[in-house]
C-alpha cells in the first residue's frame, strides 16, 4: 500500500472553512503553502457535516488503485446528513475506484506498506461475514498482510489513527497508554511487537485529548502536528518531532475546535501520491 512518506498532495473539505472550523483551516492552509505542498478542495464538500475526509474518501493502494469501502459506520447511522455523495467527489476529481461493501472508515487503516494496522473493530462493523473471510478480503483489496489491535475502549469510533502511526523502517509510534492505560498499552506492544519496533509517547500524566497530537497529517517528508491550545502542546510536538528525525515537523495552531468534535488533522485531511488530478479552484483563502 501507499505509505504516507510516498504522498505529495492534500486535499480538505471546503466545509472545514466553515464555523467553527474556520482559524483550523487557515492555519493548516497556511502551513501547507509556507512549505510549498500541492493542496485542493474535494468537490461537493461544502457541508461542515463532511469534514471529515479520511474516513469517507477512498483509499489509494498504489497509484492508479483506489478501494471505496461503505461509509457506513454505527455511530452514523441514525445521522445520514453526515455522510456526503462521495460517488460525486470521485467524479469530480477523475478517479476510479473500486468499491467494497466492506463497512471500513479510513481512519481505521494506517498503511505501513506491505502491512496495515487496524483496530478489531472491523469486526463489528462487518459482523455478517465470517472473520478469517473478511480479513482475508481486506489483505486482497489493500495488497498487504492485515495487524489487528484492540479497539481503544475510551474512543467511540474505533479508529487507528489517534492509536498508532507508521513511522517507516519497521517502526511505529503509539499514543502515551504507558500513562493512563497501562493493559491496552501491554497488548499494544505484544501484538505489534511481532511486527515492529514500537516506539511511545510518555508525557508523564493523562489527558483526554493525547490521541489529537498523534492524529498528525503526515505528507511526504513533512509531518503537520495540531496544536491544541493546552501545556502538552510543546511536550507532545518535542516527542513526535524526535520521532521522525528524517522529516520536517510544522506545529498547526488552532485545532482545538476540530479536536473538541473528535478528530485531528489526519481525520480532516486526504492526501496522496498525485496522479495528475486537477482539483477545482480552492476558495480558502490565506489570512
Amino acid at each position: 500500500m501507499i505509505t504516507n512518506f510516498e504522498t505529495n498532495k492534500v486535499f480538505i473539505a471546503k466545509g472545514l472553512s466553515s464555523i467553527p472550523y474556520t482559524s483550523t483551516a487557515y492555519s493548516l492552509v497556511t502551513s501547507l503553502y509556507n512549505q510549498n505542498l500541492e493542496w485542493g478542495e474535494l468537490p461537493y464538500s461544502e457541508s461542515p457535516l463532511h469534514i471529515w475526509a479520511r474516513d469517507y474518501m477512498p483509499v489509494q493502494v498504489n497509484k492508479d488503485k483506489f478501494v471505496k469501502f461503505n461509509y457506513n459506520p454505527d455511530y452514523l447511522r441514525n445521522y445520514p446528513q453526515y455522510k456526503p455523495d462521495t460517488s460525486k467527489m470521485h467524479s469530480g476529481l477523475d478517479i476510479k475506484v473500486i468499491n467494497s461493501d466492506l463497512v471500513v472508515d479510513g481512519g481505521n487503516i494506517i498503511s505501513c506498506g506491505d502491512k496495515v494496522i487496524m483496530t478489531d473493530k472491523v469486526f463489528v462493523e462487518n459482523a455478517h461475514i465470517n472473520r478469517t473471510l473478511l480479513i482475508d478480503t481486506l489483505s486482497h483489496l489493500l495488497e498487504a498482510n492485515i495487524v489487528l489491535i484492540p479497539w481503544d475502549s475510551y474512543e467511540e469510533y474505533g479508529h487507528a489513527d489517534g492509536m498508532v502511526r507508521h513511522m517507516g523502517k519497521g517502526n511505529v509510534l503509539i499514543n502515551n497508554y504507558c500513562d493512563f492505560d497501562k493493559s491496552l498499552r501491554k497488548k499494544l506492544l505484544s501484538i505489534l511487537g511481532q511486527h515492529f519496533c514500537v516506539n511511545e509517547l510518555h508525557y508523564g500524566t493523562f489527558t483526554d485529548r493525547s490521541w489529537a497530537y498523534l492524529n498528525f497529517l503526515h505528507v511526504g517528508s513533512h509531518l503537520f502536528i495540531p496544536m491544541l491550545g493546552e501545556r502538552l502542546d510543546g511536550i507532545a510536538y518535542g516527542q513526535i518531532a524526535e520521532s521522525f528525525p528524517e522529516c520536517e515537523c510544522h506545529p498547526v495552531i488552532n485545532c482545538r475546535s476540530v479536536a473538541n468534535e473528535g478528530g485531528a488533522l489526519n481525520c480532516c485531511t486526504w492526501n496522496m501520491m498525485s496522479n495528475s488530478i486537477s482539483p477545482e479552484t480552492n476558495n480558502i483563502t490565506l489570512p
